[in-house]
């Protein structure tokens, strides 16, 4: 007799068929779960990254292959600058967390380097949690090497790797970045930092989950450790980035990928995002799932090149970036914009409508003084 199906069997079920017949999942990581939540209204990349599409083939049989990813080249030199780093036991490393975040405690001389040997995910993550509770009872100075971490994710787990973890000698727990981008006199790239800090926060939600199952609770730092090299050398440096509001941010978009089910039930029957359908049918599925596109997306989504296309075709002014759709109110396409700037429709007690006029009355007046000149 075959066991009832639960709403979780039934959700994961659901995934599966819109995944494709025997098509593997693709597991989430902490930057994918990053950049869904750096667009939370996109209900196209929920649903894709809820039922392990990947991505990439699929822009690539839409005819939009995705152009972004470090090249190999970049990913030599950052393996190489985390191997640099974490030399000697992570000496250096944890004398930039004792000089960047913990000051008042005693040096790491004496650190402990946590063994998380295990077979397969699953056996990871358990002895990652063992070595976490180990170390945070030690009382001391002690670094996890890659260690295994485990976040639910639309009734399932979703694996994640940070570079590292340390755990302090008042048993707290810091999570470490480790990033081959430079830090010029003391900053770096704030929109590189804005991505590492989404991605820490990540990993932060999952380690407060771990936390949350010992007695008592381990404290997870909210100010997490991102190492760089300093200026153009492959000399490390580091700084604290509080990541409190990318954390905020991050878990509530998590909360909402449990209305996946409720994005799933509003798809036609036979919806599937299988690479290998026809381009046509395929393009109706993609197409049949609402997208928020923005430019930022062309950094963070595999599927950014094909939604361009769209929202360009549109006349949406999402594609003209966040900023300027904020400003224009109610007016969501192009011709509507342009349309209010002429007078020939909105409402003229609309700030954004009266901002449009004027802005095209000073256009017109700047326009006629030049041919005049």
């Amino acid at each position: 007799m075959p066991l009832p199906r639960t709403r979780g069997t039934a959700l994961r079920q659901r995934l599966a068929e819109l995944r494709g017949p025997e098509v593997p999942a693709k597991a989430l990581d902490a930057r994918a779960l990053a950049a869904l939540a750096a667009n939370p209204g996109c209900e196209r990349r929920a649903i894709l990254d809820g039922a392990g599409v990947d991505k990439t083939a699929l822009a690539s049989a839409l005819g939009s292959p995705a152009a972004f990813g470090q090249s190999q080249f970049a990913l030599t030199r950052g393996n190489a600058f985390e191997a640099k780093v974490k030399a000697d036991g992570g000496a250096e490393l944890l004398r930039l967390v004792h000089e960047r975040l913990d000051r008042g405690a005693e040096p790491p001389t004496d650190a402990q380097v946590a063994d998380l040997t295990a077979i397969g995910p699953e056996g990871r993550t358990a002895r990652t949690a063992l070595a976490l509770r180990e170390a945070s009872e030690a009382q001391g100075w002690t670094l996890l090497d890659h260690p295994m971490l485990a976040l639910a994710v639309a009734g399932s787990p979703a694996f994640l790797e940070p570079d590292a973890v340390v755990v302090h000698p008042d048993g707290s727990w810091t999570v470490v970045e480790i990033k081959s981008f430079p830090m010029l006199d003391g900053s770096a790239d704030p929109s590189k930092v804005g991505a590492a800090a989404r991605q820490a926060a990540v990993y932060v939600l999952a380690l407060e989950e771990v936390a949350a199952r010992l007695e008592p609770a381990p404290k997870v730092r909210h100010r997490v450790l991102l190492v760089c090299p300093k200026d153009f050398s492959n000399l490390p440096t580091a700084s604290a980035v509080d990541i409190r509001k990318q954390r905020a941010v991050t878990a509530r978009q998590l909360a909402r990928l449990t209305r996946i089910e409720d994005i799933a039930e509003a798809l036609p029957d036979g919806t599937c995002f299988a690479p290998d359908l026809p381009a046509g049918e395929l393009t109706a599925a993609v197409e049949s799932v609402p997208a928020t596109y923005a430019p930022e997306c062309l950094s963070a989504c595999e599927l950014a090149f094909h939604c361009r296309d769209r929202s360009r075709a549109a006349g949406a002014v999402t594609s003209l970036g966040r900023s300027v759709r904020a400003e224009l109110g109610g007016l969501t396409t192009v011709e509507e914009v342009l349309a209010a700037a002429r007078g020939e429709t909105g409402d003229p007690d609309d700030p954004a409508v009266a901002a449009l006029r004027r802005a095209a009355e000073l256009r017109a007046e700047a326009l006629g003084v030049t041919a005049c000149r």
